[in-house]
Order: C-alpha cells, then sequence, then structure tokens
C-alpha cells in the first residue's frame, strides 16, 4: 500500500482501528505475561530465602 499522509497510514483504509487495536491487545497480553513473570519469580526467592534461613536455624 502507498499512504500519502501520516494520518492515512494510522487510518489503514478504514480498518485502523481493527489493526491498531490488535497491536494493543496483543502488547498488553505480552505485557500481563511479564509481570506475572516477574511476580512468580519474585514470590520463589522470597519463599526460598525463607526456606533457607529456616534450614540453616534447624542445622545449628
Amino acid at each position: 500500500m502507498n499512504w500519502n499522509s501520516w494520518s492515512e497510514f494510522f487510518s489503514m483504509g478504514g480498518y485502523g482501528f481493527y489493526v491498531w487495536g490488535s497491536y494493543l491487545v496483543s502488547f498488553m497480553c505480552i505485557a500481563g505475561e511479564i509481570w506475572i513473570l516477574l511476580n512468580r519469580q519474585r514470590t520463589l526467592q522470597q519463599y526460598l530465602g525463607q526456606r533457607r534461613i529456616k534450614y540453616e536455624r534447624e542445622k545449628e
């Protein structure tokens, strides 16, 4: 396709809402997945740290 202006590019021949909406939803899903993974990693590190402290106390 050949666009003569930025507004034509963003409107995508009348399908811009669907195209850019799809990009937005995809980006939000990927960002959400990254956030969930980082949260799980942080929770696991806290749990393992607590277990290590408990193990070291029992060892003494």
